[in-house]
């Protein structure tokens, strides 16, 4: 199901030199409509996508997974900016989901490991406060706390691949009816692993979950009736997926790699 149906700026851009008010992206930016249940940001690097998504992320309060919260991190200052500056609407809101770009992951991976320490730490620190009945209970309560953070994540993030540990976060936090704004989740993922999260998304769409997505990935990117936003237009517009340039490149040089090689 769709939830956001759209996002605007809620007045007409101004010529201000402060980032990221002063992109061209923001310049020549009115609506985005949301018409499909995953929708995808495409563009070269620099073009504006990630600031739109991490925009979007701050303006609707979204969950983040990653060392700190959208609403303190100090990398993402630019992006509440801009956020102050949209204007959503909504088929139906609720609290669902996150936001989560791919450099931030070993950042919540650590996050993940400290809380697990500290549930020890507070378990072992009850033993010098209470005794018998008490005891336990505190105790279990910290260590029931622990095990709930095992069976979602593991016992450690980092001890698996980063691609098997981006995928057990996504299967562990993916829930029914949320709204998931993803910076690149394929940076960590082989092709086979990309297929795995297109499955995923799959099954959780069936389940009316919303996906915005940035990507250079033409195997996400594949996704069927998908819309395709290319930011390397401004103002941007959707573009069909056999006329992107990161697939007909991709083709072109799978087809016929050593023309490409020979210039290099």
């Amino acid at each position: 199901m769709i939830q956001l149906l759209s996002v605007k700026l809620k007045t007409k851009p101004r010529n201000s030199p402060v980032y990221p008010l002063n992109l061209p992206l923001v310049k020549n930016f009115t609506e985005l409509s949301f018409d499909s249940p995953v929708t995808f940001f495409v563009g070269e690097n620099g073009s504006g996508k990630s600031t739109l998504m991490e925009a979007i992320a701050a303006g609707v309060n979204a969950v983040t997974v990653g060392a700190e919260d959208v609403g303190r991190d100090k990398t993402l200052s630019g992006a509440r900016r801009l956020g102050k500056e949209l204007k959503f609407a909504w088929r139906t809101r609720n609290h669902r989901g996150f936001f989560l770009r791919a450099e931030d992951f070993f950042g919540f991976a650590k996050r993940v490991s400290h809380l697990m320490e500290e549930m020890d730490e507070l378990a072992e620190a009850y033993k010098q406060k209470f005794t018998g009945y008490a005891l336990g209970l505190a105790k279990g309560s910290a260590l029931s706390q622990k095990r709930a953070l095992i069976e979602k994540y593991g016992e450690n993030l980092d001890a698996n691949s980063h691609g098997e540990s981006f995928l057990k976060l996504f299967q562990a936090r993916f829930v029914a009816g949320g709204l998931y704004l993803l910076d690149e989740p394929e940076a960590p993922l082989s092709p086979l692993r990309q297929l795995s999260f297109l499955a995923m998304l799959k099954e959780m769409v069936a389940e009316d979950a919303q996906f915005i997505i940035a990507t250079h990935s033409p195997i996400l990117m594949a996704y069927p009736q998908a819309t395709i936003y290319s930011f390397d237009h401004q103002p941007i517009k959707a573009v069909a997926y056999d006329d992107l340039e990161h697939v007909t490149l991709t083709r072109a040089f799978l087809n016929n790699p050593e023309s490409f090689l020979r210039r290099l």
